[in-house]
């Protein structure tokens, strides 16, 4: 039975292989920037709805 694909020669190969590690690193890099900017926001976020609150506890938002 003949294979479906067949293989490329490892000496042609290689920028391939080179390349989709390439990707894939700039794509989860990429993500993880992402998660640290909404992680960032969302500290911010609570940060503020904290001193909302320290702030009506304390009297000053009546």
């Amino acid at each position: 039975m003949a294979p479906l694909a067949a293989a490329l020669p490892l000496h042609t190969a290689g920028p391939y292989v080179a390349a989709a590690y390439i990707a894939v690193f700039v794509i989860v890099l990429a993500y993880v920037a992402i998660m640290a900017g909404k992680l960032a926001r969302s500290e911010r976020t609570l940060s503020d709805l904290v001193e909302r609150i320290k702030r009506r506890d304390a009297g000053g938002d009546e």
